[in-house]
């Protein structure tokens, strides 16, 4: 559905930005991370307190994918000014790929090693999915659609999407899309390492010749979406606009991407038409760039395919920030509204050698100063999901 060039349709504005990250912790902080230089091994934020958005009580009872989930949508919001709207038509959409696994694991042990009786009468509250929506909704009061969207490492992008369908149809005035996932435990570490999709060296190198799986990692990012009209009337600082979505399936492996990139190329044409643009028309690519072989392969041909011999400049952010799954798509919605704000492409961490099948033009080594205009954002997760959004500088 187009989002700025039907009349039928409201413009999607970009006002606040809420991140959690092992880059930063802050807009700010972030910013100046992912144009940094990269860590080594798993991408743990550190430095998270839940306490500074949940009681005590609450923290003991919400796993750190939902506590993550709300402290980037609660930073959204208080960035974007803490803008009033009738609450029934405010929404908040959050996806996540995993959901609590934290919790779960550890309940798991409990009930093997000290009985059933001792199982946490909140597990179900903490695992489900839908919990980083729920609790964002009644910390912040929203009434609308509250809802979660689970497709695996596009989870993020889709929740975005889905969030600024809300505004552009009109159901919404203001919407939460983010994106939240702290699945770092030892089984699903040991998942990923066993079907050989983690890094051995511990080393993110998005499209680099020497790439040898992805870094896992777990944060969250939240978008304050909202009607340009209702932006503007209370004169918020707008980042940019989303001006087009699309959302496609490979229908060909439950792990592996589509030969070619067959439907990553379709997502990323729909989301470009969907916007009213043709690819040309694009200056930027944030690839979705996991620096996994078949994933980075599969995407060069899909740009290739959509944009012919010339693409605009790609850069992978998880050089800095591994793969956080559900929330990935999310925490690079923040970085290319930052990219947009800072007229400026960070680099591709990791990115040293050139592979000769990959021919993009692969911003490396330092920032590259850009002239703002549509950028593509990708997401492609496990199962088939592909997720592509086009963002845009505000416009007159």
């Amino acid at each position: 559905m187009n989002l700025q060039h039907k009349n039928a349709l409201r413009r999607v504005a970009v006002t606040g930005l809420g991140i959690v990250s092992c880059a930063g912790i802050g807009k700010d902080a972030f910013w100046a991370g992912i144009n940094g230089s990269p860590p080594l091994g798993i991408r743990k934020v550190n430095d998270f307190d839940p306490g500074i958005y949940l009681g005590p009580k609450e923290v003991r009872r919400t796993d750190r994918f939902a506590q993550m989930g709300l402290a980037a949508s609660m930073m959204a919001f208080e960035d974007g000014g803490s803008p009033s709207a009738d609450p029934k038509r405010a929404g908040v959409i959050v996806g996540t790929g995993i959901g609590g696994m934290i919790t779960y694991e550890q309940q798991v042990m409990v009930l093997h090693e000290k009985g059933a009786n001792r199982v946490s009468p909140f597990l179900v509250t903490m695992i489900m999915p839908n919990a980083a929506p729920a609790i964002t909704s009644m910390h912040l009061g929203f009434q609308g659609p509250c809802e979660t969207v689970a497709t695996a490492c596009a989870s993020g992008t889709h929740a975005i999407s889905h969030a600024a369908n809300l505004i552009a149809e009109g159901r919404c005035e203001i919407a939460i899309g983010a994106g939240t996932e702290a699945a770092i435990t030892p089984v699903a570490v040991a998942a990923f390492a066993n079907m050989t999709a983690l890094s051995v060296t511990g080393i993110s190198r998005p499209f680099d010749a020497m790439r040898d799986g992805f870094v896992i990692a777990e944060g969250a990012a939240a978008l304050l979406l909202e009607d340009f009209q209702h932006a503007t009337a209370r004169k918020a600082h707008i980042y940019c606009e989303i001006i087009g979505t699309a959302s496609t399936a490979d229908a060909h492996h439950i792990t592996a991407p589509a030969p070619g990139g067959v439907g990553a190329t379709e997502c990323m044409r729909l989301a470009i038409s969907d916007a009213g643009l043709k690819p040309s028309d694009i200056v930027h690519i944030n690839a979705h760039g996991t620096s996994t072989p078949l994933n980075d392969a599969a995407e060069s041909q899909a740009i290739h395919k959509v944009f012919g011999d010339t693409p605009p400049p790609v850069t992978s952010i998880k050089g800095i920030t591994g793969h956080s799954m559900g929330a990935a798509g999310a925490i690079e919605a923040v970085a290319v509204s930052l990219s947009l704000q800072n007229r400026q492409i960070p680099p591709t961490a990791g990115f040293e050698t050139a592979d000769p099948e990959i021919e993009l033009d692969i911003v490396n080594g330092s920032p590259r100063k850009f002239e703002p205009g549509p950028v593509l954002s990708n997401s492609f997760g496990f199962g088939g999901h592909n997720g592509c959004v086009v963002f845009a500088p505000t416009r007159s």
